[in-house]
Order: structure tokens, then C-alpha cells, then sequence
């Protein structure tokens, strides 16, 4: 397959925890595709599993009846995440620091942490006509680093 040739892999799932091997599924078909080694995509893939958990738990709200969108886009050496969700949105500032000493023992509010420490760009943005969320991670799956 060449550069030219490739499009977005986007899916479409139901706000079901269970559709999160959809999208592990969807990336390692990606990775396969795409040339990503195998420990590349299992950061790829802790980032994304974090970020569509997100979107069904707080985004969502766990009603089945919404949709989260994903999507994967490979140019060169860079793939490109795109979680959405149909959710009211949120302000990503507004989300505590994990490694505050007063969250430090929560047994949740990691997942945006994870998400920008195994990728390299990771931004938020209001889905349109304001609702919803979107984060956009970005990883250059060469560089050996998580």
C-alpha cells in the first residue's frame, strides 16, 4: 500500500466497553499495515484505550444509544487518533493532577496523564455544534520512545 493510497480507518461504536477491542483491533490491523513495531503499538494502544474508555464512561455516559467515533490516519511515520464522542463536552483544564499528593491513591483520573505520556501531541476540542469531545493523539511510531 502506498502513502498516496491510504485513507482513514474511521469506526463507529456503541457506547459499550466491550467495543474497545473493536478499536485494539482496528489498530493492529493499522499497525500491521503501517509498519509500527510491536511495542510502539501497545503504547499506541494504551493511549487509545484510555481515550475511548474516556469517551464511553465520561463522554458518553455509558448509554449504548451513543455513538464513539474513532478514527486512525497514517502519513509517513505519524499516526493520528481521533476519539469523539456525543457527550455535553468538557474542559480538559479543569481535569485534577494526577500526581497531586491528593490524587495520587484515586483509583481513577489517569487517563488523559496516560494519554499525553505515551504520544507525542494530544489536544481537545468541542465536537460540532459544541457538543461532544474530540481528542486528537498523535504519535511518530519511529521514534523508539513511548
Amino acid at each position: 500500500m502506498t502513502e498516496s493510497s491510504r485513507s482513514p480507518v474511521v469506526l463507529w461504536l456503541s457506547s459499550r466497553y466491550e467495543n474497545i477491542e473493536l478499536a485494539m483491533a482496528a489498530l493492529e490491523e493499522v499497525s500491521r499495515n503501517s509498519g509500527i513495531e510491536n511495542d510502539m503499538e501497545h503504547w499506541i494502544g494504551m493511549a487509545l484505550r484510555e481515550a475511548v474508555a474516556n469517551a464511553i464512561k465520561h463522554g458518553n455516559r455509558q448509554d449504548p444509544e451513543k455513538r464513539v467515533m474513532v478514527s486512525f490516519d497514517v502519513k509517513g511515520d505519524d499516526i493520528t487518533i481521533r476519539v469523539g464522542d456525543e457527550g455535553p463536552g468538557f474542559d480538559s483544564g479543569s481535569v485534577a493532577d494526577p500526581l497531586a499528593p491528593e490524587n495520587q491513591l484515586r483509583p481513577s483520573g489517569r487517563g488523559i496523564f496516560y494519554m499525553k505520556t505515551f504520544m507525542d501531541l494530544v489536544t481537545f476540542q468541542n465536537g460540532d455544534g459544541g457538543g461532544g469531545t474530540i481528542v486528537t493523539m498523535t504519535k511518530n511510531f519511529k521514534n523508539k520512545k513511548p
